[in-house]
């Protein structure tokens, strides 16, 4: 997709709420009234729901201001079934009248909440029933926050980052009893999302189940360090808390990336190593995997333990194709591991045209290769390697010659390509 704004979530100082990702995202230009509707939508629709009153506050936290939004719920529950709040959610997002993708991503957040709910109590989901949790607060952390990712625009031509998040730490008390920081569920979702997390800074709950619930559901990429872009607007979401020496603030860096005209691929690159096997077993290895769609092969001589010579291959594929690729390789060659390494690739977009040219034997079709930016600028024209051979013997000359031939064509046509 076309990049137009990267959003980094940087929650690695004082974690990330519910709250907290609402306050920042008003912060940032979300229309406060817009999200008091969602407060009147899970009044309507909750059982047990008496009142709900958000209140908008600029704040100071650590020397930084700050939005902080405070939800006041007057309500009678013990605890509500998984099923109860998922059917209220739903009848919320048809009044409301959000997009599709809001939709998905607020179903999404609270399915993630209540299957994680389950698994840690050893329930089937429609049998969880929610304490904390439970409350009306949950479903307007998640509308409120789909609303206001839809207003901002972060649902679409937007790559979303994160930092890894902190969950502080020491002991806590809330409806189950006395746990560390962070809580069972808090817990499970960053693990079942493979979502980085550090301790610290402060003795205290960070990372509430819905923040991470959220985060999980939002963001494309972790990293330790901003990527490459020019930061455009800053919004700063406070927590209820207030720390010592640490600003308990959500910061979110609204930004545009930095353009050099190039498109960005994420792949895995396999390797191997091989030191006992024929060069017929890897030409036909080679053969084998491009039949299969790999994205490319390479083979590098090598000397390895003992001084024996051996080759690397290297396989590029996509990452749905990673273990079927690996099975492939190991089976043809024997090999007894392969390593595999995620990487993002700048590429330039490639489209295959054909063309007419004219020889000393009549017209003759040629492929080309057209590279171009992603702004749709010719970078590169080149013939397909076979064409150039098949005319090469065909015409009795040489590969080099035959290339001219094709340049020269290319140039007269020019005009077909702007």
């Amino acid at each position: 997709m076309m990049i137009k704004r990267i959003v980094v979530i940087d929650c690695q100082m004082a974690g990330i709420s519910g709250n907290m990702l609402l306050a920042a995202l008003i912060s940032l230009g979300a229309n406060f009234n817009n999200i008091s509707k969602v407060a009147v939508s899970v009044k309507k629709h909750l059982e047990g729901c008496e009142d709900v009153i958000l209140d908008l506050k600029d704040v100071v936290c650590g020397g930084i201001q700050a939005k902080r939004i405070e939800v006041n719920v007057k309500e009678s529950f013990d605890k509500r079934s998984g099923k109860q709040l998922r059917d209220t959610l739903i009848q919320c997002l048809k009044d409301l009248k959000l997009s599709l993708e809001a939709q998905r991503f607020a179903l999404a957040s609270l399915d993630t909440l209540l299957e994680t709910e389950a698994k840690v109590h050893k329930k089937l989901v429609e049998d969880v029933h929610l304490h904390e949790l439970g409350s009306a607060d949950t479903l307007i952390d998640i509308l409120g926050v789909a609303m206001a990712i839809e207003e901002l625009g972060f649902f679409k031509d937007t790559l979303i980052y994160s930092t890894p998040v902190s969950i502080g730490g020491g002991i806590f008390k809330f409806s189950h009893g006395t746990f560390s920081s962070p809580a069972p569920v808090t817990l499970e979702i960053l693990r079942s999302k493979g979502f980085a997390m550090v301790g610290g800074p402060v003795e205290a709950e960070l990372a509430t189940p819905t923040g991470v619930a959220l985060l999980v559901n939002l963001v494309h990429e972790v990293v330790r360090f901003y990527p490459s872009m020019i930061p455009v607007v800053v919004g700063y979401g406070a927590g209820s808390k207030n720390f010592k020496d640490v600003p308990n603030v959500l910061r979110i860096v609204v930004g545009e990336p930095l353009d050099y005209g190039l498109l960005r691929d994420e792949v895995c690159v396999l390797e191997t190593n091989l030191d006992d096997v024929a060069g017929e077993v890897i030409g036909h290895t080679m053969d084998r995997l491009l039949s299969e769609g790999v994205r490319d092969v390479s083979v590098i001589p090598m000397f390895t333990k003992k001084n024996r010579p051996g080759y690397i291959v290297k396989v590029i594929v996509d990452r749905e194709d990673v273990e079927r690729i690996s099975r492939i390789l190991m089976e043809e060659t024997g090999t007894l591991g392969v390593r595999i390494i995620p990487c993002n690739r700048h590429i330039l977009a490639r489209e295959m045209i054909s063309i007419e040219i004219d020889t000393r034997l009549g017209k003759e079709t040629v492929r080309l290769k057209v590279a171009k930016d992603n702004k749709g600028k010719i970078l590169h024209v080149k013939p397909e390697y076979d064409d150039v051979k098949r005319l090469a013997e065909k015409l009795n000359k040489s590969l080099k010659e035959v290339v001219k031939l094709i340049i020269k064509n290319i140039n007269s046509i020019k005009n077909r390509f702007d």
